[in-house]
């Protein structure tokens, strides 16, 4: 004989059966004929292989077996219901998360502070990990090691999402009383000062040098770091010439009293987007996250 496979529905009717202690009852409950009911009582004792209710006099009573998963039947109920209920408004209060975030170092720079201050602030519970941006980081997102990226965005996987968030431009970035500043900065000057770069693949040409290649010039670069705070700590301690993203690292740039000046070329600007799997796309904490870094990221420039 082919044995009742137990279900939800047969879950959901075995808790209203034993809360009503009454087939009729129940029937009404679940808009259903006595008969029908009848019918799925029947299902449910050859599934769990018990009466489950037995007539006492006018009464229906549970059986022993009932009444020891009674209490565990009602949980699995509503932890179906909860798991088919959408979720509702998100309280940051109450919300306990560990968030990666894969960024470039001028991101980290730009938004870890705002971000881990917001969550002292408003979700105790709230833990942000940065990761530096670097090799084999293309299937981070795929993979769930990162719930967040935030850079520039370039070939994407085709299932991720991406949001532009902001454009910046490269300044340049001297220290106070650098040679540089006491005329006006040209392409000539730019070109035969000693420079620094700030590059985590190891790149010694950018658009830059091709700005400058165009002119007929060429810069010296004396060396490269894979951070733009380790550049700009070069500069600061050298006759180097450094170039930072303007917004990203402004307040770095003036905690260590740098001079910046315009660049006498014309450059590309850097567009900035964050990016995450499409698992995340109805998730309201994932959502609070994006929320948070586009409101860093798109409010007014830090002073």
């Amino acid at each position: 004989m082919r044995q009742t496979q137990p279900s939800l529905d047969l879950l959901i009717a075995l808790d209203v059966l034993l809360e009503e202690g009454s087939v009729s009852a129940a029937a009404r409950r679940l808009h259903l004929s006595e008969p029908a009911m009848s019918r799925t009582l029947g299902r449910i004792r050859k599934a769990m292989g018990d009466p489950v209710l037995v007539r006492s006099g006018r009464q229906m009573v549970p059986t022993p077996r009932a009444l020891a998963v009674r209490e565990e039947v009602r949980g699995l109920v509503e932890a179906a219901r909860r798991v088919f209920t959408p979720p509702g408004r998100l309280d940051p209060a109450t919300l306990v998360r560990r968030f990666v975030i894969l960024a470039s170092d001028a991101v980290i720079t730009a938004v870890s502070l705002p971000l881990m201050a917001e969550a002292a602030r408003s979700a105790p519970g709230v833990t942000f990990h940065f990761l530096p941006e670097g090799h084999g980081d293309q299937h981070a997102l795929r993979e769930g090691s990162a719930d967040l990226e935030v850079t520039v965005i370039e070939n994407p996987a085709p299932e991720t999402r991406v949001e532009p968030l902001m454009a910046d431009r490269a300044i340049g970035v001297v220290r106070p009383g650098h040679p540089l500043l006491n005329g006006p900065v040209t392409a000539e000057r730019l070109a035969a000062a000693e420079h620094v770069i700030a590059t985590r693949r190891g790149r010694t040409r950018g658009p830059v040098d091709e700005a400058l290649a165009a002119r007929g010039l060429e810069r010296r670069i004396a060396g490269s770091v894979p951070t733009f705070g380790a550049s700009l700590l070069a500069v600061r301690d050298s006759d180097l010439v450094g170039m930072t993203p303007e917004r990203l690292t402004a307040p770095l740039v003036r905690a260590l009293g740098l001079v910046t000046f315009p660049i006498p070329l014309e450059l590309p600007e850097m567009a900035l987007s964050q990016a995450w799997h499409p698992r995340h796309d109805a998730d309201p904490a994932h959502a609070w996250l994006r929320e948070r870094v586009r409101e860093v990221l798109t409010g007014p420039p830090p002073r």
